[in-house]
Parts: C-alpha cells; structure tokens; sequence
C-alpha cells in the first residue's frame, strides 16, 4: 500500500522534526521514526484505527502527543494530518475539501 501527503501535513511533519531536534540532538530523527511506524501501521491495517470522521481515521504515535489522520482509499493511504493532540484539534476539517 502506498500513501501521499497533503502538503501542509508534510509541512507540519517537517517542522515538528526540526523543533524536536532542536530540543535535543537525535530526538528529531526517533519523532520521524515513530510517525512513520505509524504511518505503516496504518498501511498495514488501514481499517483498525479508530474513524475520527466518515473515513477519516487515526493512528496515534508512541513517545509523542502526535496523531497520524488518513484517509484510505483502495490501495492508497492519504495522510491528512501529522497533528500534535493538544492543540486545535479540528482544524484540519479544511484539508477535505482540498483532497486529492
């Protein structure tokens, strides 16, 4: 299964990496590494994560307050979000429209 990124959640991605690395060396890269453990456990079991919204689901990442939202579709995943859990936590409602 393959995926693709909205590119504000790419974007997101990218700057959560760097204010993580910033903090403290190697922490960027292990954020990197669990969001994309997540992102194959999505691809692995798309439909076993929780519907946040008619299909609209989200696997949630270990060590970080980070969620991974995707949309499946066939043999497609579409992340919608790389969102951090304790901060507006609807705001990527305005991607759907947007989807590809």
């Amino acid at each position: 299964m393959t995926f693709s990124l909205h590119p504000e959640a790419e974007e997101e991605f990218e700057a959560a990496v760097a204010w993580y690395e910033e903090r403290e060396a190697g922490l960027g890269l292990d954020f990197a590494t669990e969001i994309r453990e997540a992102i194959r456990l999505a691809q692995s079991m798309p439909l076993a994560w929780p519907e946040m919204e008619e299909n609209i689901r989200r696997v949630l990442v270990h060590r970080f307050p980070y969620g991974v939202l995707y949309s499946p579709d066939g043999d497609r995943l579409y992340i919608l979000a790389v969102m951090h859990l304790r901060r507006k936590p609807d705001y990527w409602r305005e991607r759907l429209a947007g989807r590809e």
